[in-house]
């Protein structure tokens, strides 16, 4: 078994269903003997959980002395809610570490601790795919505020709602399904206090599996009172309301709570906001062959102008799927 081929299987095991989103990331790690034999196999269940890193020495047993830990994010080194695990790591007698990706945050350093104790470190395998399964975790962890899905489902002329702002079904049944499974991907999902007060949306995951984490959060943003009979209150999933109108503050609160992926499904308001204080990470564009001809548009903000990188096009069911990321020039 080659180091890359290792690597592959810790980041299957990273991707288990059972790994659930939250403010830590997806890792997954296998131990490898001396006969390159997989002896241990772990990956993270959750913040307090045991890390992967644990988990494959548990199952390892003796039989990790002198062996491989192949892993897919660098081992950490502080002691937060479990300890570190480059220390255990050393203490269980592991001969080599291999893994992805550098930690970005202040738990990074395990590979230093490791070297300095004797262990050889080689880093760097399959980074790309490694990096790739924790995307979001990663940009949001380097920077200190989630990462933010902008969706957006449109007329053909642009338009979100009717002539009198009507609510309507615009995009078909399988672009429905590809929300849900946005949805279920994110930690939190946030719409404006006016399109809870004017649509009553449920924002759970319905048409999609729920994931191990369960229903994703359920954020109003704005300063006007969600009514306690709102839909978006019952107990189906988690509620919060973050007060306000900056972004900055509000992305900041739901980070302090341990988001690091937010999808948003608000207005043209909130989706304006957000454009124009540069805090759109992905805008993903739904439209429907459908033209409206009045109603308003998908943003609102005066003088917006932003330029985006379209990273594909393609149909789901009879609609139009746009992925794009904020502009380089």
């Amino acid at each position: 078994m080659t180091w890359s081929e290792a690597m592959r299987e810790a980041i299957a095991l990273a991707c288990d269903p059972g790994a659930p989103r939250g403010r830590n990331p997806r890792v997954g790690c296998v131990i490898v003997d001396r006969e390159n034999v997989v002896v241990g196999r772990g990956f993270h269940r959750g913040s307090g959980t045991a890390h992967a890193e644990i988990a494959a020495l548990q199952e390892a047993g003796e039989r990790a002395r002198g062996a491989t830990a192949v892993v897919t994010l660098e081992p950490c080194r502080h002691i937060g809610r479990t300890g570190p695990c480059a220390a255990a790591l050393i203490e269980a007698g592991i001969a080599r570490v291999v893994y992805a990706i550098d930690d970005p945050t202040d738990a990074g350093g395990g590979a230093a601790l490791l070297t300095q104790a004797g262990c050889e470190v080689i880093g760097g395998v399959l980074a790309a795919e490694a990096t790739s399964i924790n995307r979001e975790w990663l940009i949001a962890a380097a920077r200190g505020w989630p990462f933010v899905r902008l969706k957006m489902a449109v007329s053909i002329d642009g338009r979100v709602a009717g002539p009198e702002g009507e609510e309507l079904t615009l995009t078909g049944r399988e672009s429905r399904r590809y929300v849900h499974a946005l949805r279920a991907s994110a930690q939190a999902v946030m719409v404006g206090t006016g399109t809870v007060i004017t649509d009553d949306p449920k924002l759970t995951v319905r048409d999609a599996p729920v994931l191990a984490a369960g229903q994703p959060m359920r954020v109003a943003w704005g300063m006007r009172d969600v009514p306690e009979t709102a839909n978006i209150r019952n107990s189906d999933a988690p509620f919060h309301q973050v007060r306000g109108h900056d972004p900055d503050a509000a992305l900041a609160e739901l980070f302090a709570m341990g988001v690091r992926e937010v999808l948003v499904e608000g207005g043209p308001t909130v989706a304006g906001t957000l454009l124009a204080a540069d805090r759109v990470d992905e805008v993903v564009w739904l439209i429907a062959p459908v033209y409206l001809g009045g109603g308003p548009g998908a943003v609102q903000s005066l003088g917006l102008y932003r330029t985006l990188d379209v990273n594909s096009v393609d149909k789901v069911g009879d609609d139009v799927r746009i992925i794009a990321v904020p502009g380089r020039g």
